[in-house]
């Protein structure tokens, strides 16, 4: 019998192959080798798609006349920084004592692209040979001698593997069309607004959709008017002490129908509001009846687990640190063998894992933070019945099921830094709280009744912690708020603000009441009937808010949940469970937007706002290619591949498909005559940044002259070094 090969992504996960293999103790030049294995890696992209004029030299001039570019057959090259180690996994390929390749890169769409590229550029070396899909959701022993055993037929994986080359068709195609139509339309139109030199424009599938998110945002905080509006509160006595209440319009009220409301409670100036206060302070005798009364117990279950969207989002929220810095930290612990694989959608566990997770918590019987809590579950035994809960459902689990700690590499946390552990406790007491029972709130709602006016009390007070309690054992940030200050590149920021407590974090509203501010507890032992003088009465201003900014973490979440921002409920329902993006590139699309000054991102917030290039550029998609900020038009992209590797589309259909779209949108955009509106619009938008924003700076020059070349090059997908983990150009 021959040898089999392994071929991973990174040399790290390589490692970890060899040693469950027992070959990591015969090293050579970029593989590893024993009696029986052979294992190499591909250190990510390996292969990437030529330069258009790499088909014909006609396409180094960008040009109107040359589009559409759509390549007959596509053309690919290997990276030049990638050559040697290419040249290695080729030789490791085309060995005659080879007979079975086992494919081990990433279980996922990205990692099936990587390595049939790499087979695509040498198909004579694996021609005669068995190859298999390994496919894997932790690096531990015990998964990866699984993986190796189940390894289907890589055949098996073939419809995959078109919607990642379509994928990358559809990125390079719209990114070198698009780029260079606007880029020799409208370049020189920017660029003397700006006063800079010629500057090209970068359009993505993706990255153009969400400039477009964040730019309306901005403008309907921009456009919104702030408007006032004023409560009536008034305080009751009891003899357990004060009930607050806001005053609301019912049917018998004064006020019903009054075109001073404002809401139903509320008022449009505070004339009204005092009034009203003059009115009921006349009601004899003074003293508020409580028409109504109900007390109900109230039951929260612990949310469900991780996917990288939400620990995403939570770590923008609760560390402060940027979707790439949590992603490469979550990759960190992946590849130490503490969680399990990072890029899922899922947020709950298959009921094979369901079956196993004793192992998991067993394990985490020997983290110091989780002892206590890990020993507690096991011994009641509420692990067992898990499979029957919200937290395990098969139907939910697509490639991968919920990011949870494996409960094993615990010997690794010594040598993972302050973000990585943050994260990793993140994941840990999210994953203990699905085995905690529901926290439990009592819930009193009354109304008041003032002559014939009402206001409504409440009181909402914790009574049992449940899964809080496992969220207070795991307190997350404070240490690296305090001590640590985030970098251009994504680390912790410092926060000089308050601390919340894990409490709070997880349940903002766990000590809030529905009726007044607070101090109602004494509504527990009123009831229907109870008789409450009036103490006071006085106006409460308020104001309407804007809309709030997009935080790197929040945008994370809206880009996962597109169909949320499409009116269309049939379309909305077509697309439900796509995104914008894929959970593998979402953090590398906004990093990109940061990096060409298209968005900025504040380091000590995260909060995400334009920069006045990024205005500029939306206003020149807007009034061009509009389709490309839609996210129904971006999330029903990303459906047909998912349609593709589900089989049920044929490739051939996509790409005539995305052709035609890519066709009409160039033909109607030569025709357009559009150049003083647009003129317009950039004057508009500067009107709200400094002169020297207006004026160049450095987000004008960065685009000049050899630069257009390196955008439109990071738009088409084109890497001229190997790109970082799960990095894609969108």
């Amino acid at each position: 019998l021959g040898k089999s090969l392994y071929i991973a992504e990174k040399p790290s996960v390589a490692r970890e192959f060899a040693r469950v293999l027992g070959a990591d103790g015969n090293t050579r030049d970029g593989f590893l080798e024993n009696a029986d294995s052979v294992v190499t890696w591909c250190y990510g992209h390996l292969v990437t798609m030529s330069y258009p004029e790499v088909y014909d030299p006609k396409y180094k001039k960008w040009s109107l006349e040359t589009l559409p570019f759509f390549p007959e057959n596509y053309l690919y090259e290997i990276i030049p920084s990638a050559k040697e180690q290419f040249a290695i996994v080729k030789k490791q390929l085309s060995r005659s004592d080879v007979d079975a390749v086992y494919v081990c890169t990433d279980a996922g769409r990205e990692g099936e692209y990587i390595y049939r590229l790499v087979e695509q550029m040498c198909p004579a070396a694996v021609r005669k040979k068995e190859r298999r899909r390994v496919w894997i959701d932790s690096q531990t022993e015990e998964e990866i001698k699984r993986g190796i055993k189940e390894a289907k037929p890589l055949s098996e994986y073939d419809s995959l593997a078109d919607a990642a080359y379509l994928r990358a068709k559809e990125d390079y195609l719209m990114g070198i069309n698009f780029s260079r139509l606007l880029t020799v339309k409208y370049g020189n139109r920017i660029s003397q607004f700006r006063g800079g030199k010629w500057s090209a424009v970068a359009v993505g599938r993706v990255m153009t959709c969400v400039l477009g998110m964040v730019v309306r945002r901005e403008r309907e905080i921009r456009d919104f008017t702030e408007t006032p509006f004023y409560r009536v509160l008034g305080r009751f006595g009891s003899d357990g002490g004060p009930v607050q209440g806001f005053w609301h319009v019912t049917d018998k009220s004064a006020y019903a129908g009054s075109p001073a409301l404002y809401r139903d409670t509320g008022f449009r100036d505070r004339k009204t509001a005092e009034e009203l206060i003059e009115k009921l302070r006349a009601v004899d005798p003074p003293e508020g009846i409580i028409s109504s009364y109900s007390k109900k117990t109230e039951k929260k279950n612990a949310p469900l687990l991780y996917n990288l969207a939400e620990i995403q989002n939570d770590a923008s929220r609760l560390l402060h640190i940027s979707p790439d810095a949590a992603l490469n930290g979550i990759q960190e612990l992946y590849e130490k063998k503490l969680v399990t694989y990072p890029r899922t959608d899922a947020r709950v566990l298959s009921t094979a894992i369901a079956k196993e997770i004793g192992k998991n918590l067993s394990g985490l019987t020997h983290l110091d933070k989780a002892k206590e809590i890990a020993e507690g579950i096991l011994s009641s035994g509420t692990y067992k019945t898990i499979a029957k809960t919200q937290y395990v459902n098969d139907k939910m689990v697509g490639d991968h099921y919920a990011l949870i700690p494996t409960g094993e590499g615990l010997g690794n946390l010594g040598s993972v830094g302050e973000t990585g552990r943050a994260l990793y406790d993140l994941i840990t007491r999210r994953f203990l709280s699905v085995f905690y029972p529901p926290a439990v709130y009592r819930k009193i709602s009354a109304e008041i009744e003032l002559g014939t006016e009402a206001f409504t009390a409440g009181d909402r007070t914790l009574t049992e912690k449940g899964y809080l309690a496992v969220l207070e054992a795991f307190p997350v940030g404070t240490e690296l708020r305090r001590t640590t200050r985030e970098t251009a590149a994504g680390a912790v920021s410092d926060d000089s603000g308050p601390e919340r407590s894990a409490v709070q974090d997880a349940e903002p509203e766990n000590t809030g009441n529905d009726g007044g501010e607070s101090g109602n507890a004494a509504l527990t032992n009123l009831r229907k009937g109870s008789r409450l003088p009036l103490r006071s009465l006085e106006v409460r201003e308020g104001k309407t808010s804007p809309p709030k900014r997009y935080t790197s973490g929040s945008m994370i979440l809206a880009m996962e949940n597109a169909g949320q921002l499409i009116e269309d409920e049939d379309l909305r329902a077509q697309i439900k469970g796509s995104g914008i993006g894929t959970s593998a590139t979402r953090a590398e699309i906004l990093k990109k937007l940061f990096t060409i000054e298209y968005l900025r991102c504040s380091a000590k917030t995260q909060v995400i706002t334009p920069t006045l290039l990024g205005e500029i550029i939306y206003d020149t998609v807007d009034r061009s290619i509009r389709p490309m900020l839609d996210p129904t038009l971006t999330a029903s992209w990303e459906k047909g591949l998912t349609y593709v590797s589900e089989g049920s589309v044929k490739p051939e259909e996509y790409m005539n498909k995305l052709e035609g779209f890519i066709a009409k949108r160039i033909t109607a955009v030569k025709d357009l005559r559009n150049e003083s509106t647009l003129s317009a619009l950039y004057e508009k938008a500067g009107s709200f940044y400094p002169e020297r924003e207006r004026r160049g700076g450095a987000a004008g020059r960065a685009y000049g002259g050899r630069t257009a070349r390196r955008k439109e090059t990071a738009q088409a997908g084109k890497h001229r070094q190997y790109p970082k983990k799960g990095e894609n150009h969108e």
